[in-house]
């Protein structure tokens, strides 16, 4: 059933909507466990369109096996999607600075508020996440450590690579996750891929995962995956590799690659003199979980991360 969580008037007769798909038994029983999936806060990270898109077509054809309620909101940011923006369009706010929001509040503030109020109740959420257009990442949950003992469990189903679980210091306080594990819904969020695209083996991944998770919850009682056993890290264990020159990046690694100390990640060039700005070495042994996507760098950018390492002593 497709409601709308959120209508608002614009400029020019337009209007704004904000939908979800409630997929629920014929028969209700009252008792049902609810799972929210949510994505699009950010207008250029895409994978969450395809990982919804594909949920709700494994529900539909196999309806029988749904036991509970699965809540889809495919696009929190709707004009953001539209215009390709990151951010609200026109006011520049990042939207995930502003939960729970206000009723009001301006547009995002409004929206928010409305989305916010919309999940609450929901066992668990998923907010789904895509890198930006700078980095890609490989498939994994992120959660902070102020919640690590109660998220872990759910995190474990979800057939990522990696569970990061960054200090809680690090943690924005207006993010959607951070405010609805606050008004204690258990709240996720999965990182993959780059920004402006859909990588389908990341894709599957997770849509396995998160059936698995409807299994463990009993929302789902058809066939599932045993989830991946991902490595759990924190911030300690990750590695950041900089450049410490400007020019076009040249990579010699690729995501998931296994390096030690002294192996040769990439290459810093310029290109009207033909020269070698800089070679980037790794500082860790370890694997890529983070690597630089598009090429155009300056001095300080991020080239990429290494996880599982230590540092030569």
């Amino acid at each position: 059933m497709i409601e709308t969580v959120v209508s608002v008037d614009l400029m020019i007769e337009e209007k704004l909507k904000i939908k979800k798909n409630r997929l629920e038994p014929d028969i209700l029983n009252g008792d049902e466990k609810r799972l929210c999936i949510v994505s699009g806060i950010y207008g250029d990270e895409l994978q969450g369109q395809y990982i919804c898109y594909e949920v709700i077509r494994r529900i539909k054809q196999n309806f029988d096996n749904l036991q509970g309620i699965v809540d889809i909101y495919p696009s929190l940011n709707p004009i953001g999607l539209d215009s390709r923006s990151r951010d609200i369009p026109d006011s520049n706010i990042d939207m995930n600075l502003l939960f729970p929001g206000s009723k009001s509040g301006a547009v995002g503030e409004y929206s928010a508020s409305c989305i916010f109020d919309d999940i609450k109740g929901a066992d668990i959420c998923i907010d789904l996440h895509a890198s930006n257009l700078y980095l890609k990442e490989v498939p994994q949950v992120r959660l902070n450590d102020d919640n690590a003992d109660m998220l872990l469990p759910i995190a474990k189903c979800l057939n990522t690579d990696m569970i990061w679980i960054h200090p809680s210091t690090s943690v924005l306080n207006g993010s959607l996750a951070f405010s609805l594990n606050e008004a204690g819904v258990k709240s996720l969020v999965i990182e993959s891929g780059e920004a402006y695209r859909i990588n389908k083996d990341y894709c599957e991944k997770i849509i396995d995962g998160i059936f698995a998770l409807m299994g463990d919850m009993g929302i789902w009682n058809g066939k599932v995956i045993v989830p991946h056993v991902p490595s759990i890290t924190n911030d300690d264990d990750m590695v950041y590799m900089n450049s410490e020159s400007s020019g076009i990046f040249i990579p010699n690694v690729n995501l998931y690659e296994k390096v030690c100390i002294g192996d040769e990640i990439g290459k810093v060039v310029n290109v009207i003199t033909g020269s070698v700005e800089e070679v980037i070495y790794a500082e860790s042994n370890g694997m890529i979980c983070s690597l630089r996507d598009y090429p155009v760098i300056e001095e300080g950018s991020l080239i990429a991360r290494i996880v599982g390492g230590e540092e030569d002593e």
